[in-house]
């Protein structure tokens, strides 16, 4: 008889008639969605940012909201709105929320990430990706990627001006 050499939780649940305790970020890490070993480097670097959406499009929206998972309630309906009214859904977008702990908040990495053609920030202030200060409503055209900077939803609530603004700024940039 050889010996058992697996640490797939499925396996062994249908070998060992005990009940197996694994801790959840183990069982995370060790199995991909059909049951195969995947190894923590090529997971780690499948999993760098967590984000909603679709990255292949080249359109990513990078935000700071600390109290969601990505906007508010009010924000989300807000951002789907815009999204819509220019043939764009939630999902062939990207949207990164860099209040998430496990985002890395580096431009640089960012852009190996999702690679993207059309960057928009949401309130987050260009400084604190290290790029060039951009005024509200305007871009700045890089090599790769075109940077869009404009206020959080939430300032655009509070200030119809602002609003405005970014909706004439905004359609120009995203179509072009």
């Amino acid at each position: 008889m050889s010996h058992l050499k697996t640490d797939n939780p499925i396996a062994l649940q249908a070998l060992l008639s005990e009940t197996l305790f694994i801790p959840k970020e183990k069982v995370e890490s060790a199995v991909s969605p059909v049951g195969s070993v995947v190894d923590d480097a090529s997971r780690e670097k499948a999993e760098e940012f967590i984000y909603q959406g679709d990255k292949s499009t080249g359109i990513l929206f990078i935000l700071r909201y600390p109290d969601y998972p990505y906007f508010s309630p009010q924000a989300e309906d807000a951002f789907v709105k815009t999204l819509g009214a220019l043939n764009f859904s939630f999902e062939n977008v990207a949207v990164v929320n860099l209040a998430n702990p496990h985002n890395p908040n580096d431009f640089k990495r960012i852009m190996q990430f999702f690679q993207p053609t059309k960057i928009t920030l949401l309130g987050v202030e260009p400084i604190s990706l290290k790029l060039p200060e951009i005024a509200h409503n305007a871009y700045m055209k890089g090599k790769v990627a075109t940077v869009f900077n404009t206020f959080s939803f939430e300032e655009m609530f509070a200030d119809v001006q602002k609003k405005r603004l970014f909706w004439n700024e905004f359609k120009t940039f995203i179509v072009s």
